[in-house]
């Protein structure tokens, strides 16, 4: 599989395995989550994404139950995590509202949680979860540049964060923030003029596309024309409808990431699909706006 350079010091696979659903499903013992990350690196997929608050703030520790039993898959993996969204609810249970925190001592527990939780030596790549109006971006910058320089973290990026929220924390920092992890769908696609892929590529910072599928909505109402174009399309080239959604994505020019969430194994082993892909132009703008429900201007 293709892999792409964020930095001199880290590569992530083309497609990313999101562990926000890993505590949804009904077998979470070490053998089945084996399996699935198995069935990811079994493609090339060696990148795999998690965040503190996942699963009630339970992921983490689901993941490093199965690096425990089996530490060798380890080496073979790529851990992105997320931090600074404190939510009423595990660890945070008892706060007694939703917020965001970017301060220094929350950031380093967050990191020191989460390599106890996952039972690693380092992260690959920390994101700041979402933009906190209340950041001191010369704290959060700094806590981040200290974090690397540690070795705790190899590299840093930040999370559905706008280009100005983006430009503020860079500002303030020596390490380079290598990604944005922004929604990015057919269904939900203004970031391809609002200007966030326009800012990401001017300053070659690589996107992540979260919910590239829409959740699945892309292939029922409110979307139903563009669901029939998928199928039409789909069929024409022998795939199905989810693997030409996320071709579209692969397609662009910014070298976006997707992240699938999945726990089917079946469902797993076909995401690599998507790379066998190969759109026209005009096949591309045929999705587009069968999306948008009208013709470009």
């Amino acid at each position: 599989m293709e892999r792409i350079a964020l930095s001199d010091r880290l590569e992530l696979s083309r497609i990313i395995y999101g562990m926000w659903r890993l505590t949804d499903d009904a077998d979470r013992s070490s053998s089945h989550v084996q399996a699935k990350i198995e069935a990811c690196l079994a493609q090339g997929i060696t990148s795999f994404d998690q965040a503190d608050i996942y699963g009630g703030y339970s992921s983490e520790a689901v993941l490093g139950e199965t690096l425990k039993q089996a530490p060798a898959l380890r080496e073979q993996m790529e851990i992105i995590t997320k931090c600074n969204i404190v939510a009423p609810c595990g660890i945070h249970s008892d706060k007694r509202l939703k917020y965001y925190d970017t301060s220094e001592q929350y950031i380093t527990q967050a990191v020191d949680r989460s390599l106890r939780e996952m039972a690693i030596e380092h992260i690959d790549l920390l994101l700041i979860h979402r933009p906190d109006p209340m950041m001191n971006a010369d704290t959060t910058g700094g806590t981040l540049d200290r974090l690397v320089k540690s070795g705790k973290v190899k590299a840093v990026g930040v999370s559905n964060f706008r280009p100005w929220d983006t430009d503020l924390l860079q500002s303030r920092m020596s390490n380079k923030l290598v990604t944005n992890q922004i929604e990015i769908s057919l269904a939900e696609n203004t970031a391809l003029t609002n200007g966030d892929l326009a800012h990401l590529q001017q300053h070659s910072i690589t996107p992540m596309a979260w919910s590239p599928l829409a959740g699945g909505s892309l292939f029922q109402a409110p979307h139903s024309n563009l669901a029939l174009k998928l199928s039409e399309m789909a069929e024409k080239f022998s795939v199905d409808s989810g693997s030409l959604a996320i071709a579209w994505l692969l397609k662009h020019p910014a070298n976006i990431l997707p992240i699938m969430g999945s726990n089917n194994i079946q469902r797993i082993e076909s995401f690599s699909k998507a790379l066998e892909i190969e759109l026209d132009r005009q096949s591309w703008f045929e999705l587009y706006q069968a999306a948008n429900g009208a013709e470009v201007a």
